[in-house]
């Protein structure tokens, strides 16, 4: 929802304004090229202005709504208001706040916010004015509406927000949240693997949200895994591009099929152990030809056999740069709560045959000693090579 003649979105951004001038500034310019590059890549006009810690986003009133879409999937956005820009008088804003009441209120109780920027020699109001007067004008607007205007301050149905700064004023009714964070490319890259399963996507969007492009890489296993299951990560490879239009993220597919097969026939209990060694040692090989500085998963403590806290020192132990696991310590049913909200869930949840190459009694509680012995020689050298094979195709 959003006034008439809505043409500029106000967005905010949070952790930015704890950070140093300088730090501030960089970061405040990567999100707003990060805005520009969702907004061209969706075909949407706008301009994007950063001004006092603040970034507007200029279009016409036929695009607020997709592009403050846009503006809500920057990662570094905490929220984002579609609003009607006027000039910073009583009278314009006042007159304002009444068209917009006549355009967006539907009943229920309601309640003015208003916010000035800017010291008593730049306005001859300050913020209180603009909520008691504004919001008497507010009410018998509602009034002349039809309904009984009642104030809540503390719940209301309808608030309209008032943000005036020394050039001009903003009214607008509601805050879409967006995910917060840091802007996407404040951090190096990391190597994401995505399996197609649930939590893999979740974890990468994590990354991505704390700053860091992702490179996404999925493990071809073979008979073991099938088309369905390529899909599935396809799927969410797609999906996180369409939030990260300016960096290269198509799924990179690395053939495991021979080394799948050998640690069917070769190992039993220690097997998805060693099969991550291998996984990790691959991605660790990808991070190199593209300058990434760890990998991500979507594991969490507990959640498989092969992610009790014994068996990941393990795994971690096949590779020299940091797995980073933004999953660790979260619970499955938020997970897939997570996952709905991206958009990811019900492609992940199509049936896959991957589940096969789990053994009927895993090792919950392994040494390195233990997974080194059982696992074929130069497992994960022929890993690394497998991915330098698949990346060359």
């Amino acid at each position: 929802m959003h006034p008439p003649g809505a043409e500029t979105i106000v967005v905010r951004h949070g952790e930015l304004g704890v950070k140093s001038d300088q730090v501030r500034i960089k970061m405040e310019r990567q999100l707003q090229g990060h805005i520009e590059c969702l907004l061209e890549d969706r075909d949407i006009p706008g301009r994007v202005r950063t001004e006092r810690n603040r970034l507007y986003v200029e279009t016409d009133p036929e695009h607020i709504e997709v592009a403050t879409e846009a503006a809500t999937d920057a990662f570094g956005v905490v929220s984002a208001s579609p609003a009607v820009k006027i000039e910073p008088a009583l009278e314009p804003i006042f007159d304002a706040m009444e068209r917009t009441t006549e355009a967006c209120y539907d009943g229920g109780t309601f309640a003015v916010d208003a916010h000035r920027a800017g010291g008593d020699e730049i306005h001859d109001f300050d913020s209180r004015d603009l909520e008691q007067d504004g919001g008497q004008r507010v009410g018998e607007t509602i009034d002349r509406l039809g309904h009984d205007p009642v104030a809540d301050l503390d719940d209301p149905d309808c608030t309209v927000f008032v943000e005036a700064r020394p050039e001009k004023a903003f009214i607008f009714v509601e805050k879409r949240s967006g995910p917060a964070g840091l802007p996407l490319g404040s951090q190096q890259p990391l190597v994401a693997l995505l399996s197609g399963g649930h939590d893999s996507p979740v974890a990468a969007w994590e990354a991505m949200r704390r700053g860091s492009p992702v490179i996404p890489v999925y493990v071809d296993l073979g008979e073991y895994g099938g088309v369905d299951h390529r899909a599935r990560a396809d799927v969410a490879a797609d999906r996180l591009a369409r939030l990260a239009p300016q960096y290269d993220m198509h799924l990179r597919v690395l053939d495991f099929g021979d080394i799948v097969a050998d640690l069917m026939r070769e190992v039993e209990a220690t097997r998805m152990l060693s099969l991550r060694r291998a996984m990790l040692a691959a991605a660790e090989r990808v991070a190199e030809d593209h300058d990434a500085v760890g990998i991500v998963t979507g594991e969490a403590v507990g959640q498989k056999s092969s992610q009790t806290t014994a068996n990941i020192a393990v795994t971690d132990a096949a590779v020299d740069l940091p797995v980073h696991r933004p999953l660790l310590t979260r619970d499955k049913t938020d997970i897939m709560n997570q996952g709905r909200e991206l958009g990811t869930y019900e492609d992940s949840s199509i049936q896959a045959g991957c589940n096969r190459v789990a053994p009927s009694y895993p090792e919950t509680n392994a040494s390195i000693e233990q997974v080194e012995s059982a696992e074929p020689d130069g497992l994960l050298d022929r890993a690394r090579s497998a991915a330098v094979r698949s990346l060359q195709e």
